[in-house]
């Protein structure tokens, strides 16, 4: 895409659209986790630690919703499901990979530029 075509209002929607579904916290952690293989819901819930049966629940809907997820279920008693990236899913995994190592490699200057903002405007409020 050319970068003079970002602000066309049909391909501005699909970004938009397309950033809030990849973009959300609790989608690149599903994603991540599920980079490393097929997962149980209770094995996600583990690994991801403090999100909620229901937004574990949302999110893998959504991600199935939109081809990025699937959900299997094995006849057996009790039913067992398992939660998989599509290859749509997988393509995603690099993406999100390099987004995770530019956030931790970048943390440290955001935090001290952050800090220097807010004294800077803590004195033009004084």
């Amino acid at each position: 895409m050319l970068p003079g075509k970002l602000h066309e209002p049909g391909d501005c929607r699909a970004i938009s659209e397309v950033l809030s579904r990849v973009g959300d916290k609790w989608t690149v952690l599903v994603v991540s986790t599920l980079g490393q293989g097929p997962k149980r819901f209770n094995e996600l819930r583990k690994a991801l630690g403090s999100i909620s049966q229901r937004m574990l629940t949302l999110t893998l809907r959504a991600l199935e919703r939109d081809g990025l997820v699937t959900r299997t279920v094995y006849p057996t008693i009790p039913p067992r499901v398992e939660y998989e990236l599509t290859s749509l899913g997988c393509s995603l995994l690099d993406p999100v990979n390099s987004l995770s190592t530019w956030a931790r490699k970048n943390r440290p200057a955001m935090e001290e530029a952050r800090r220097r903002f807010d004294t800077a405007e803590g004195k033009s409020a004084a």
